[in-house]
């Protein structure tokens, strides 16, 4: 474990959280993107080593949280066909669509199945000519790469009954969209390493020069994100507002090419809804006109599906930094792991999913 406790030694962490007391002198909001981070700050503590002065928000950096409920519902409709294989991860089974979620689809005869990887879905059509194999394609940037490789080598091999259901969002729109809300209380990013691993972080510069916030790429074990912090604060404190990385032992500024050249190949930037944010401009990833025939969307005519979010969760105001989970009523009595009203409180990468398990209150 030498590389993961490397980066989780508790001395080195109180010697950074009293870097950042001594350098702190004012109030600020940092949100961290990814939640990844989130978890990692709830589970160790994070937060709770820090100044008061230091507020640390959520933001909507789970991608199974932010899928909407109306494209739950079309992988439903979808999974729910005699003539479908229906392929997911893991984390998206659980999450509830208006009238039920995967697994309930499963225990009324759906054939879905877990995967590792889009492309066990790809070999499963090679496998089984005779049905549809669908894969739910959701995620950042850091999964496009896979996906949009799986639909070039179905393509390629000639695999004709297999498709996406795409549900891809990008990290800087969104970024862009609560900056410039009326609402917006953050002033600091700690942005996703992950996603800077694959597209670098060139696009963030003039976010940050535009909006006037500092943005560090920050890793997501417990050292990673207290250097993060005070990176943050220090360009805070210091009056300045530039893009730092943090997580240089896996990010390089202009990121893996040949994974943004395989993006670049499958899909188009689109418009995209957002579950609690609603429609972000150009803030997603669909199929280029050239692999339309692996639309699943289009394929199974499920485009005219749509839901709307319940009006009792508020995971829109937890993923926009304006409320922790336990200020939702819902929290921990009509929204559980088992009984969930939404994405958050099930995805490995939810906030809500993290307050419950590590600090539920009372």
């Amino acid at each position: 474990m030498k590389y993961i406790d490397e980066y989780r030694d508790p001395d080195a962490a109180q010697r950074y959280a009293e870097a950042i007391h001594r350098i702190t002198t004012r109030p600020w909001t940092i949100m961290e993107i990814c939640g990844g981070q989130t978890h990692a700050i709830v589970r160790f503590g994070i937060d709770e080593l820090l100044p008061k002065q230091i507020r640390l928000v959520h933001g909507p950096g789970c991608p199974v949280c932010v899928t909407p409920l109306e494209l739950i519902d079309k992988a439903l409709a979808i999974a729910a066909r005699p003539d479908v294989i229906f392929c997911s991860f893991g984390d998206m089974l659980r999450v509830p669509g208006s009238g039920g979620d995967l697994f309930s689809v499963k225990s009324s005869g759906g054939d879905v199945r877990i995967v590792y990887s889009p492309l066990d879905a790809v070999n499963l059509a090679r496998e089984n000519p005779n049905k549809e194999v669908v894969f739910f394609a959701v995620g950042f940037e850091t999964t496009a790469p896979a996906n949009a490789m799986a639909v070039y080598q179905a393509n390629r091999q000639g695999i004709t009954n297999f498709s996406i259901l795409v549900s891809h969002v990008l990290v800087p729109p969104a970024m862009e969209a609560i900056l410039g809300s009326a609402q917006n209380q953050v002033q600091g990013f700690l942005a996703a390493g992950h996603v800077c691993a694959i597209m670098g972080y060139t696009e963030y510069e003039p976010l940050a020069r535009r909006h006037g916030v500092p943005l560090i790429v920050t890793g997501f074990e417990p050292l990673d994100i207290l250097q993060g912090v005070y990176m943050t604060v220090k360009q805070l404190e210091e009056g300045r507002a530039e893009v730092e990385n943090q997580y240089a032992r896996a990010v390089t500024r202009n990121g893996n090419l040949p994974a943004q050249q395989v993006m670049q190949e499958v899909f188009q930037v689109v418009h995209r809804k957002w579950r609690g944010l609603g429609e972000i401009a150009y803030s997603g990833l669909g199929l280029s006109p050239a692999y339309t025939a692996y639309d699943a969307e289009h394929k199974f005519n499920v485009s005219g599906v749509h839901t709307e979010e319940s009006t009792v969760c508020i995971s829109g105001e937890i993923m926009q930094g304006l409320k922790h989970p336990h200020e939702c009523p819902a929290f921990g009595v009509f929204c559980t792991p088992d009984k969930p009203l939404g994405a958050p409180m099930v995805s490995s990468e939810g906030a809500c999913a993290a307050y419950y398990r590590y600090r539920r209150l009372g």
